[in-house]
């Protein structure tokens, strides 16, 4: 758990990174060095980005590959003008925009021996999925419970995000879960 000085050192950081994309159209510099430990170590997040309560934005790293603040820092740029599902972000937006971040846990895998035996497993409001089957591959953080409330409903979203048909199984699919840490 990160302390309330942590997390509003890290939604600043993120602020800062899009104000910045803004004005120079890359993130902002972020100097790891200048931040506590538990800011430099390699962790792994997602930012999102709100606007009027509707996703505007929202680009993460499912593993932990640069230290927290940098991915942070990097995210919340990519949220605001690199999400192929919205325009770039403008300062009439920025203006109005709110943020969360979500640190996730290292994912750990789900053994299962069918899909009604992984719809057993998932647990709803907590986990977060990764599936992978052959090239096909997609996430939902565990926020995504707060728009579906089932197992099953999420797990036949999650395929579609991952660009299979929502009925589809197969022997092949894998499936790992993370927690977040979000604010």
């Amino acid at each position: 758990m990160y302390s309330d000085k942590h997390r509003q050192i890290l939604l600043n950081v993120a602020r800062q990174s899009i104000d910045h994309g803004l004005k120079k159209g890359r993130p902002s510099p972020v100097n790891v060095g200048d931040f506590d430990a538990e800011l430099a170590e390699h962790r792994a997040t997602f930012v999102t980005l709100k606007l009027n309560g509707e996703l505007r934005g929202c680009i993460g790293m499912l593993e932990a590959v640069r230290p927290l603040v940098a991915d942070v820092s990097d995210n919340a740029f990519a949220a605001a003008f690199k999400d192929g599902r919205f325009s770039p972000m403008t300062i009439g937006e920025f203006q109005k925009l709110s943020l969360s971040i979500s640190i996730l846990s290292p994912a750990e895998p789900v053994l299962f021996s069918s899909e009604q035996d992984l719809l057993t497993k998932i647990r709803p409001g907590v986990d977060g999925l990764i599936l992978r089957d052959g090239y096909h591959r997609g996430t939902f953080l565990p926020s995504v419970w707060e728009q579906v409330g089932a197992s099953k409903e999420f797990l036949f979203h999650l395929k579609i995000k991952a660009g299979l048909p929502g009925n589809y199984w197969s022997d092949s699919i894998k499936i790992e879960r993370y927690t977040t840490e979000s604010f």
